[in-house]
């Protein structure tokens, strides 16, 4: 039992670490950046790239496949937008409202999210790579058949997201909100929630195997699963 037990902290402390060292890869995108004013009206298949949309509003727009590439979006809102498939490489979000937009079976490569409201925002199905969620509102957010790899979510809340079946490899979550989040059919080993806040979230028994969360979590989650914690 002490050998398993020390086997037990020593993986904790290496998961801390790498998560500490994280490598992930930030957009490559040009110090020197154009202006570009958003088409009022984007067709399937467009394709943007090296510019900054800033200070407007996209509203009621739908199209597939549409690809954006170094491009940096600041102060834009997003109303009634459905952009399934959306392709972003090398680009950033910066403090944008993204809420219900719909995303679904998006690929986002090297992209990041600073200060963005995503309240049920849909990335049902996306392919997620070197991405950084960063002081994001993104509750009710629809994360549903994720693949995820080297991503970050920080400073953030994801309140009652749905995380249902997702993959998640090199995912960090690290001082955020995930109370009433959706993990259930999702493989949490490894995963570290310790620093998290969360009251009840969804889950298994088979999905929190290897997951890491501190002692008052480790409470919670046995009073989940039936047990019945002994005061004495």
């Amino acid at each position: 039992m002490t050998v398993e037990i020390f086997k037990y902290y020593g993986e904790v402390s290496r998961i801390k670490k790498l998560q500490t060292n994280l490598k992930m890869l930030s957009p490559d995108i040009p110090a020197q950046l154009t202006e570009v004013v958003f088409p009022d009206r984007i067709c399937n298949e467009d394709y943007f790239e090296m510019g900054i949309i800033s200070n407007c509003i996209v509203e009621n727009q739908m199209a597939e496949h549409v690809l954006f590439d170094k491009v940096i979006f600041k102060n834009v809102i997003l109303k009634k937008v459905d952009f399934s498939r959306l392709e972003l490489t090398n680009v950033i979000f910066e403090d944008c409202d993204l809420s219900n937009a719909n995303f679904a079976e998006a690929m986002m490569h090297q992209v990041e999210l600073k200060n963005c409201k995503m309240l049920g925002v849909n990335l049902l199905g996306a392919a997620l790579r070197n991405v950084l969620f960063d002081n994001c509102y993104g509750d009710y957010a629809t994360f549903r058949n994720v693949n995820c790899k080297q991503v970050k979510f920080q400073n953030s809340s994801l309140a009652n997201a749905d995380f249902y079946t997702a993959t998640l490899r090199n995912v960090y979550f690290s001082n955020s909100n995930l109370d009433q989040i959706q993990l259930s059919g999702t493989k949490l080993a490894g995963i570290d929630l310790s620093n998290c806040e969360f009251r009840q979230i969804g889950v298994t028994i088979e999905d929190v195997q290897g997951c890491i969360v501190s002692p008052e979590q480790a409470v919670g989650f046995a009073k989940l699963f039936g047990l019945v914690i002994s005061e004495c």
